[in-house]
């Protein structure tokens, strides 16, 4: 019989990726990830729970990407495979759960991106802008990194 190791996630950053860059080119790139389930409970009160997942990223396209792109609170869908680790600290073996990601799309559009990121930025107001400056895509649905023209993305 066959098994499966499969995880995906559509989750939100916790903070920027950490990065590691090795002699060889490798990379390994590390960020943890929230889900977010919210529900009723019997006594009628709405509940949160939030789980965190350790992400990390060696494959060296994909890592690069992760580097590049990915900050803090941005959304995200992953796919990848759970793995567990062990490690000796102090007399007592330790454990950590983690999931290896090799595939990964970015939910958060480019605007939305670009305005965490400059919340307190230099960018003007929507109404001093000049009209010869390009205008947002329009949202038809898809939300992720798409058709602009200064995109250097690797695929």
């Amino acid at each position: 019989m066959s098994t499966l190791n499969k995880v995906m996630l559509i989750a939100n950053l916790g903070k920027d990726p950490e990065v590691k860059h090795f002699e060889g080119g490798g990379m390994l790139v590390r960020f943890p990830v929230a889900t977010t389930e919210t529900y009723n409970n019997r006594e009628g009160n709405r509940v949160e729970q939030t789980e965190w997942h350790n992400i990390v990223v060696t494959r060296r396209g994909l890592a690069e990407v992760c580097e590049r792109y990915l900050k803090k609170g941005m959304k995200v869908y992953l796919e990848g495979r759970l793995k567990t680790r062990q490690w000796e600290e102090n007399g007592q073996t330790r454990y950590m759960t983690e999931i290896n990601i090799d595939n990964m799309t970015m939910l958060t559009s480019k605007q939305e991106a670009e305005n965490m990121q400059g919340s307190g930025s230099s960018q003007p107001a929507d109404d001093n802008r000049s009209s010869s400056s390009p205008s947002p895509a329009p949202s038809g649905g898809s939300s992720s990194f798409e058709s602009s023209e200064d995109d250097d993305l690797p695929f």
